[in-house]
């Protein structure tokens, strides 16, 4: 099937021809759907947190911050193209010969150009673009107002001139402040000045398109002293890049390798599961994990980061007794009582489903058991209450051996075709947000080798297009999904605002993303 330039091509990848054959299986086989059992509710996988334990959880993530290594790792390689794409759909259908803009809103029912306009004087970019257009368009003030509006939309989104949806989307302007516009870069900083920092240090680590490093380099030179005087904050920032060795081959729907124009084999980002072994590389304590366009304005950043520091004291209040429990383990004395304890811990607090036979398990295989289930990074994630928004939930899910655990759960894993399973995810009552504490060491500090706990079962086949063709291609499990599908979960409900993400330029316009 494969040329000597393929074979080169595969091994510049650091990949084997026997790792593609493997990837073209797995076209060649389908993935298996997730077998739902129920969707995750307060009090059946989701724990509701008071307002008077919320400050509890609080005071102890601060009281333990001096002694913790934190970081901040947001997944920040995705650039701004999407947020455009209604503007996109606009410059290839409209013509100013043919009808006004009014015109084209209403035959299209284009309700998202409509309020693009209605708030255009809102966007952090608006004077910028302006400012463009009327100096490089001929006679601007003697267009009509369609024309104008073209010409603005045109200067935005050109290549030859502003070109703004090439921008990284952690380098889009989201905020206008009185005296300067915030990039989602910017706003984390910000943020985790007031809850990832430990003795006036906060480290943030970004994954990035490697070909935007400079662009990201320059945008903290540039805002660096501000932020740190005005956060009394001191940043290390890093950055890494999604690695090449897991790109996956793309193929065609006979599930042949699909061939770019020049012959050579077509190979594709493999997702945000690819992110797992970026993750793997930080060595901390504490690590929060936020997606890059999920920001809000200074306002309502002290809101927010209470929510964090809420999730990050569960998790330190979680692993101290777990860890206390595996030190127990260790010991040869330990009685049977002590081991029903530890049992239930995992089922009450941990979310674990323990075996039905447990009990008449010999006391050696039982202590093997409970180590083996307690003894894994561990994660808390933040779920909202669903408002309708596309992405995961919460759910549990068994697998084939009839093991039932607590995961999330994308719409692209569940049987649509089966009325049961489609009516489970229809009536979910929670979303995920992506926001997430990490504890990714063990009892004896020793750091997980987070490779391990992988589901490699879960990954996802979409279909997509290149150059006019269709294809298929191939995501690994998902960073939140199938990639920490045996880590023990916690998931805990966060009210909304603690979910702002920035899909379409249109978010910029609801009140998170506004001063006034």
């Amino acid at each position: 099937m494969f040329s000597n330039k393929d074979i080169q091509q595969i091994e510049n990848k650091k990949l084997t021809v026997n790792d593609i054959y493997q990837q073209i299986g797995i076209f060649t086989r389908g993935v298996p759907y997730l077998n739902l059992k129920e969707a995750a509710n307060v009090n059946s996988g989701i724990l509701k947190i008071l307002d008077d334990q919320k400050q509890e959880f609080v005071k102890l993530f601060d009281s333990k911050t001096k002694d913790l290594d934190i970081v901040k790792f947001v997944p920040a390689s995705g650039a701004a193209t999407r947020m455009f794409k209604f503007l996109f759909q606009f410059l290839e259908d409209y013509n100013p010969n043919d009808e006004s803009v009014n015109a084209y809103i209403n035959r299209n029912k284009a309700n998202d150009m409509s309020l693009f306009l209605v708030g255009l004087e809102k966007f952090p970019f608006y004077k910028e673009v302006l400012n463009e257009t009327k100096r490089t368009t001929l006679d601007y003030g003697a267009l009509s107002v369609s024309e104008q509006v073209l010409a603005f939309i045109k200067t935005m989104l050109d290549e030859d001139k502003l070109n703004m949806s090439f921008y990284p989307k952690g380098l889009f302007p989201f905020h206008k402040y009185k005296d300067h516009n915030a990039t989602a870069f910017e706003e984390h900083l910000f943020e985790a000045a007031l809850y990832a920092a430990s003795n006036g240090e906060a480290d943030l680590h970004f994954t990035i398109s490697e070909k935007h490093k400079d662009k990201f380099d320059k945008e903290f030179a540039r805002i660096e002293e501000i932020v740190e005087r005005k956060t009394n904050t001191a940043f290390n920032i890093t950055f890494s890049y999604q690695k090449e060795s897991t790109d996956t081959i793309a193929v065609t729907h006979k599930n042949e390798p699909f061939r770019n124009e020049d012959n050579s084999l077509l190979f594709r980002p493999s997702g945000h599961g690819a992110l797992i072994k970026n993750l793997n590389e930080i060595n901390a304590d504490v690590i929060f994990v936020k997606n890059i366009d999920n920001v809000v304005v200074y306002k309502y950043e002290t809101e927010v980061a209470a929510y964090k520091k809420m999730l990050a004291g569960v998790l330190l209040e979680v692993q101290e007794q777990a860890f206390k429990y595996l030190r127990l383990l260790d010991r040869d004395e330990i009685i049977d009582e002590q081991l029903l304890e530890i049992a239930r811990f995992l089922t009450r607090k941990l979310n674990v489903v323990v075996h039905i036979e447990f009990e008449k398990y010999s006391h050696k295989y039982q202590i093997e058991y409970l180590r083996t289930k307690l003894d894994r990074p561990l994660r808390v994630c933040g779920m909202v209450k669903n408002e309708g928004e596309p992405g995961g939930g919460p759910f549990w899910v068994k697998n084939e051996s009839g093991k039932v655990s607590l995961q999330i759960v994308e719409s692209s894993q569940i049987d649509k075709k089966n009325k049961a399973q489609k009516s489970i995810m229809k009536n979910a009552a929670y979303f995920n947000p992506v926001d997430l504490v990490c504890g990714v060491k063990n009892y004896k500090g020793e750091k997980y080798d987070l490779l391990e706990f992988i589901d490699h079962k879960t990954v996802f086949i979409s279909s997509k297009t290149k150059s006019g063709k269709e294809l298929k291609a191939l995501e690994l499990p998902g960073l939140w999904n199938g990639s920490m599908a045996n880590w023990n979960t916690i998931f805990v409900e966060v009210p909304l605002i603690t979910f702002n993400p920035v899909k379409t330029v249109n978010d910029l316009l609801k009140a998170p993303h506004q001063i006034n």
